[in-house]
């Protein structure tokens, strides 16, 4: 957390402000997290899945990364990422 010249924290994730986001830019802050994870977990699990199928003598099916891994690590970041930049969004219009 920075501080201000008022005071206030102004939080910042690798530099970038964490406040100031209209309802349109945290809908889709939140929509591409989720986004991102879907596909940074499935691509980990496809290649996690590939490694266990060859070197154990496997035949796990591939389409189980999507429905196991990718799609509940998907859907848990949209529900903290949600709230978490809809009180971004209200914080910011309160203090206005």
């Amino acid at each position: 957390m920075q501080m201000d010249a008022g005071g206030h924290g102004s939080g910042r994730i690798l530099g970038f402000p964490l406040e100031g986001f209209s309802f349109f830019q945290s809908m889709l802050l939140s929509l591409a997290a989720a986004f991102f994870t879907f596909f940074a977990t499935t691509f980990i699990a496809i290649f996690a899945l590939l490694a266990w199928n060859e070197l154990g003598g496997h035949n796990v099916n591939f389409a189980d990364t999507y429905r196991y891994v990718g799609f509940p690590a998907g859907v848990v970041v949209l529900l903290v990422a949600l709230p978490y930049f809809g009180v971004l969004w209200v914080r910011a219009k309160v203090r206005k």
